[in-house]
C-alpha cells in the first residue's frame, strides 16, 4: 500500500473519530433517585444531557450554574412534603447567572414549597414539552432571567389565586427579565397565566412572539394578555404603573356581546377592524342572524367600522331569530288506490285450462299416429 493511500485512510479514521467524541462526551447521564440527579448535576460537563429512568421525589432544591438538559423521558419529579432545605431559594430548579442555560425536556414537576423553575439573573431556562402544577409561590420565576416556552402545561399554582409564569426581578438581580413565546402555552386556569410582578426592583421587562408560537403574550391596553392563534383572549392581568414592557407587539382588546356571551379578542392598535372580522368570533344559534354591531346595548348608536382602534373597545352584536315559514306542500296528495269492483268469475281461469288441454290433445294425437 502506497504511502498516499495510507494518508487517506489515516485523514478518514480521523475524521470519523472527531465525529464520535463529542456524541462520547456529551453522552446522555442516567439517574434513577434524587442522590444521583444531584451528582449528575454537580459533576456533568456543560452540554450534557440527564435522562431519568424512573420518577424520582426530591427534598431540597437543584442549582445549575451551566448548560445542561434535563429529559424526564415523561417521568415525574416531585417535590417531598419532608422539604429538608432551609436555604431562601426554595425553588425546585433554578437557572442562575449568564452561562446558566437549563433545557427541561419530557417532564412532569409537582408540588414545591416555592416556584417550580426558575430563571435567576441572566440565566436561560428553556421549557419544552414540561408540565408544572403544585407549587405554593408559582409555576414559572422570571427573575431576571430569560425563560423559552416551546410546549408548556401549566396546572393550578400558587395560594390564593393562581401564578403561572410570574416575571419579576430580585433586589440582586442585575439582568431585566425576558420572555420568548415559541410553541404552545396551555393552562388549567385563566387567571393570571402570565403575571407582571411588581416590587420596586422591576422597571422594564422583554416580551417576544416567534413565527412558529401558537399562543402570544401581548400587551393590550393596561394588560399583559396571552392570547391562542385565533387572537382569543385566554388570560388577561393589569400590567404595573411602574413597569415598562418592551413588546413586538401593541394590541387593543375588542370585547363583543351577543346576548349572554361575552368574547374577547385583541386587535392591532392604531388599525381598523372589519364585520367579518366580528362575526367570525361569533357562533349563532340555530335559525339565528347577526343585524348589526352598537356601540350600546340598546342597539341605538351603531358601531363605526371606519374608526381606527386605539383602546379597548367593547361592541354589541344585535342578535335576532331567523323568521320561517312552512313551505307549501305541492305535491298531491296520495289516495289509497281504486279497488276494482269487478265482480270475480274465474273466466280467465278456465281460458287457460283449455288452452293447456288442446295442447296436450295435439301432441297425444301426434304420437298415435306416429305408432301406427
Amino acid at each position: 500500500m502506497n504511502k498516499t493511500i495510507k494518508l487517506i485512510l489515516f485523514s478518514i479514521a480521523i475524521f470519523a473519530i472527531s465525529l464520535i467524541v463529542p456524541n462520547i462526551t456529551h453522552a446522555a447521564t442516567l439517574v434513577n433517585d434524587e442522590e444521583s440527579l444531584n451528582s449528575a448535576v454537580s459533576s456533568a460537563d456543560a452540554g450534557t444531557t440527564i435522562t431519568l429512568q424512573n420518577d424520582i421525589t426530591v427534598t431540597k432544591p437543584i442549582v445549575i450554574a451551566k448548560e445542561l438538559t434535563i429529559d424526564g423521558n415523561g417521568h415525574n419529579i416531585v417535590g417531598s412534603n419532608d422539604w429538608t432545605s432551609t436555604s431562601g431559594n426554595q425553588t425546585m430548579f433554578t437557572a442562575q447567572f449568564s452561562d446558566a442555560k437549563l433545557t427541561l425536556r419530557n417532564i412532569n414537576l409537582k408540588n414545591g414549597p416555592k416556584y417550580g423553575v426558575q430563571s435567576y439573573d441572566g440565566a436561560t431556562v428553556i421549557l419544552d414539552n414540561v408540565s408544572i402544577t403544585g407549587f405554593k409561590y408559582g409555576g414559572v420565576l422570571l427573575n431576571g432571567g430569560n425563560v423559552e416556552v416551546i410546549d408548556l402545561h401549566l396546572g393550578y399554582n400558587g395560594t390564593g389565586s393562581n401564578n403561572g409564569i410570574e416575571i419579576d426581578k430580585g433586589s440582586a438581580a442585575t439582568h431585566n427579565p425576558a420572555l420568548t413565546m415559541n410553541g404552545v402555552l396551555t393552562s388549567d386556569t385563566s387567571e393570571n397565566v402570565v403575571r407582571v410582578a411588581e416590587n420596586g426592583y422591576l422597571t422594564e421587562f422583554t416580551i417576544e412572539n416567534t413565527s412558529n408560537t401558537t399562543n402570544k403574550v401581548v400587551l393590550a391596553g393596561d394588560s399583559v394578555v396571552l392570547t391562542d392563534k385565533n387572537n382569543n383572549v385566554i388570560s388577561e392581568t393589569v400590567l404595573p404603573d411602574t413597569v415598562t414592557p418592551n413588546v413586538d407587539e401593541q394590541k387593543n382588546i375588542i370585547t363583543i356581546i351577543a346576548n349572554s356571551k361575552t368574547i374577547k379578542i385583541t386587535v392591532d392598535t392604531g388599525k381598523t377592524i372589519t364585520e367579518d372580522l366580528l362575526k367570525s368570533h361569533i357562533t349563532l344559534g340555530e335559525n339565528e342572524k347577526i343585524d348589526g354591531f352598537y356601540t350600546d346595548e340598546q342597539f341605538t348608536n351603531s358601531f363605526n367600522f371606519n374608526d381606527p382602534i386605539n383602546n379597548d373597545t367593547t361592541v354589541y352584536a344585535k342578535i335576532s331569530k331567523v323568521e320561517t315559514t312552512e313551505p307549501e306542500n305541492t305535491t298531491p296528495e296520495k289516495t289509497e288506490e281504486e279497488k276494482d269492483e269487478t265482480p270475480k268469475t274465474g273466466i280467465q281461469n278456465y281460458v287457460g285450462i283449455a288452452l293447456l288441454a288442446i295442447a296436450f290433445s295435439s301432441i297425444a294425437i301426434i304420437l298415435v299416429k306416429r305408432s301406427h
